[in-house]
């Protein structure tokens, strides 16, 4: 069964979200100070979203770990 990613891009903001499945959540921090991820209450991982996504180079991709809920 396919499933469906939700993409939005502000170019305006230089603002990118992925959302994964729709729920309810909220925004949490990771390692890298760009990325944030969208969790539920249990800390499953919903989407996420990347601000200032322009100032990265085409050649070196942006990496970060979305954390999953225990």
């Amino acid at each position: 069964m396919a499933e469906k990613v939700k993409v939005w891009f502000d170019p305006e903001a230089d603002y990118l979200e992925v959302q994964f499945r729709e729920a309810p959540g909220f925004m949490r921090a990771t390692a890298h100070d760009a990325v944030m991820e969208r969790v539920d209450e249990e800390g499953h991982v919903l989407g996420f979203s990347v601000l200032g996504v322009s100032r990265f180079k085409k050649d070196h991709p942006l990496e970060a770990e979305l954390m999953t809920g225990t």
